[in-house]
């Protein structure tokens, strides 16, 4: 037996070596079997969009579904009054496709329709599982499928776009909650309004929540009902596409938050029950159904489904020009009992039988078919477990998703403000934290997302700040809680992002602080939106820290981007003392310093670095940043004598809770 490249370079894994071979083979055979003898390609073979759902053809109207326990369909709509009707009949093909072929004056342009389908014992009113517009009447609520075809097709300015991912630098956002005003945002104000202030920040990526269609406004995104729809909520189709074009033209790349983990349970709007058989789809018995999400698992075992979720992929990439995918709950698809409840603590967690071995097959599938489509996309994989070979290349035998999701950080923030006595904080202990991955991986690190935010949760800032922030963020009236809140939530921050080694992550109005928890509106909170919204004026008014936070982000990230490829150059640790709560490492000619210390200062703190001239070039305690300004940033230090050859003595001022970025001068 050959063996894996993933195992060469990870001895710990020999005892796995021939479990992971078998998933290797799998995905080959899968794909062989997929595309069949005719020497397809992955991308033809998911191009099912281009088959399914509605389509105009010359002078007719196509309809195809795969409903294989159907005996009858029908299409309802606004053309035919709602009624059934002969002449909107779709017949049966092969393997339970059916077709309509309509005249050209049957529909148009805005009409609403849906599918009646029936089958032995029942029947049921559906919209079409491939459906590319799906709207909500405002009075009744009811989802119903829209014929979309606008006279004039969307036109790309910009036809190919190669990401920036040297790093890459994600803003993570959510299109409806964009908007300071107590409302549902839409695609257009997004890209009148916040893709501006993105640019202006500097961040090279957002990655956008809740764009397939979900009945439920509330589930975030995560419920979805029409996986090749865009959430009509926000907006048309081609203000979605508009706004992606527009992020292009100004160097931004647009990732999609994609949830193939699970769908929502709904049988009129969503996929449950399509055909009448709860197994279309999903799985059959006890694996059906989420014990903790309350909505449906799809069954990676027939290829009906692989076809259906691979072309969704591609769909995303071709129609609407996305640059990859963040893929949602991972997790939840490698394990059988979907991560629950279990930890991770040695290699045999991940190869005891409880893996989905053909989750896993469609996940590698999906990341061969997007690099396919896009060699240029980005795959980033939501997964807490640790799985080795998630972000290996499929030819070394790992499952080819570009990045991890550092999903441990967060963790370790929360926990750590929460547990842990300012005066023990230890330096070195943090940075072990913020370097620790696989050899070889590349990992989107990030202090917070969407998910701390969330009602019950909270963010970094109000853990650190708590009811102050409602009272004392105004300049001058701060109190010791707020700037001690303040002072840490840079540092945070600033240590997360400059360790990366691959890419950096911060959620829409984190970076400023944002001082209210994510609620959307639900009966508990009386269908409020006071809480699903972001309060730009706050960072806008120079009067407020809120501003300062921001304008420290800003020169974080214009940091980051100064040097190219960043997140490839190596971390080196210059020195740290947990009795002192001082750290400080070094990425090509810059050396990070932190103090952590509430208490203490150090006046001709001594590092032992490269002889030189060394200047600050990011000072967290800046005015201009919120703090004090105790150190002079034009000030050029230059290094001093000791006894090694290759090393000299730096002597800093190092105020307590501060950080210095100082650059080696040539």
């Amino acid at each position: 037996m050959d063996t894996l490249k993933i195992v060469k370079n990870d001895p710990l894994l020999e005892p796995y070596a021939e479990a992971l071979k078998g998933r290797h083979d799998y995905a080959i055979r899968k794909e062989k079997e997929l595309l069949g003898s005719d020497n397809k390609t992955l991308s033809d073979f998911a191009s099912g969009y281009l088959y399914f759902g509605l389509h105009k053809i010359k002078r007719s109207w196509y309809l195809r579904e795969w409903a294989p326990n159907a005996t009858a369909i029908y299409v309802l709509g606004t053309f035919n009054n709602w009624q059934k009707d002969e002449n909107y009949r779709l017949y049966p093909l092969e393997n339970g496709v059916w077709e309509g072929k309509f005249s050209e004056k049957s529909m148009k342009h805005g009409d609403l329709f849906k599918l009646l389908i029936e089958w032995n014992g029942g029947y049921g009113e559906r919209i079409p599982a491939w459906a590319r517009r799906v709207v909500q009447d405002e009075h009744t609520k009811i989802f119903t499928a829209q014929v979309w075809m606008p006279e004039e097709e969307f036109k790309f300015k910009v036809k190919k776009f190669k990401p920036q991912t040297t790093p890459l630098l994600i803003y993570e956002c959510h299109i409806g909650m964009a908007t300071e005003e107590e409302r549902v945002g839409t695609y257009n104000e997004f890209r009148e309004n916040v893709l501006p202030r993105v640019i202006a920040n500097g961040y090279n990526c957002i990655q956008i929540m809740a764009i397939q269609e979900h009945p439920y406004y509330g589930s975030f995104g995560y419920h979805v009902s029409s996986f090749f729809a865009a959430s009509s909520r926000f907006g048309t189709p081609e203000e979605l596409k508009q706004l992606i074009d527009e992020a292009h033209q100004n160097g931004i790349a647009v990732i999609m938050d994609i949830v193939h983990s699970h769908a929502v349970k709904n049988e009129i709007e969503g996929l449950g029950r399509f055909d009448g058989t709860p197994y279309q789809y999903f799985h059959g018995g006890d694996r059906r159904e989420h014990p903790a999400w309350d909505s449906l698992c799809f069954n990676y075992n027939k290829n009906e489904v692989l076809h259906f979720l691979l072309s969704n992929c591609k769909f995303w990439l071709e129609e609407y020009k996305f640059d990859g995918f963040r893929f949602d709950g991972v997790t939840s698809m490698l394990y059988r009992n979907h991560g629950l409840g279990q930890d991770f603590t040695n290699y045999s967690d991940y190869y005891n039988m409880n893996q989905d071995g053909d989750a896993l097959c469609y996940l590698t599938l999906a990341n061969k078919l997007i690099h396919e489509v896009n060699p240029n996309a980005i795959t980033i994989a939501e997964e807490m477990s640790g799985l080795p070979e998630l972000a290996a290349p499929f030819e070394d035998g790992g499952m080819g998703f570009d990045y991890r999701m550092a999903m441990g950080l967060p963790d370790f923030w929360i926990k750590y403000i929460k547990e842990v006595k300012d005066e023990d904080w230890k330096a070195g202990h943090i940075f072990w934290e913020m370097t620790n991955r696989r050899l070889g991986e590349k990992t989107i690190s990030y202090a917070e997302s969407h998910d701390q935010a969330l009602v019950g949760d909270k963010t970094i800032i109000f853990r650190l700040i708590d009811a102050d922030m409602y009272w004392h963020m105004q300049k001058g009236d701060q109190t010791f809680l707020v700037n001690r809140g303040i002072a840490l939530h840079k540092m945070i921050r600033l240590i997360t992002a400059s360790t990366i080694n691959g890419g950096y992550l911060n959620f829409m109005g984190n970076e400023f602080g944002h001082p209210e928890w994510i609620d959307f509106p639900r009966e508990g909170n009386g269908w409020s939106y006071k809480y699903a919204r972001r309060q730009w004026s706050l960072a806008d008014n120079k009067d407020y820290l809120y501003h300062d936070l921001g304008e420290f982000d800003k020169a974080m990230i214009d940091l980051l981007k100064s040097y190219k490829k960043f997140n490839e150059t190596s971390i080196e640790k210059v020195w740290d003392n947990e009795g002192d709560q001082l750290v400080a490492y070094k990425r090509k000619d810059l050396l990070f310093v932190f103090n952590f210390n509430g208490q203490k200062s150090f006046t001709d703190y001594g590092l032992l670095v490269k002889k030189g001239a060394y200047e600050i070039v990011l000072n967290t305690d800046d005015h201009r940043f919120g703090g004090f300004g105790f150190n002079d940033n034009n000030i050029v230090h230059f290094t001093l004598p000791s006894h090694l050859k290759n090393k000299e003595w730096l002597k800093l001022y190092i105020p307590s809770r501060t950080a210095l970025v100082l650059r080696h001068k040539k």
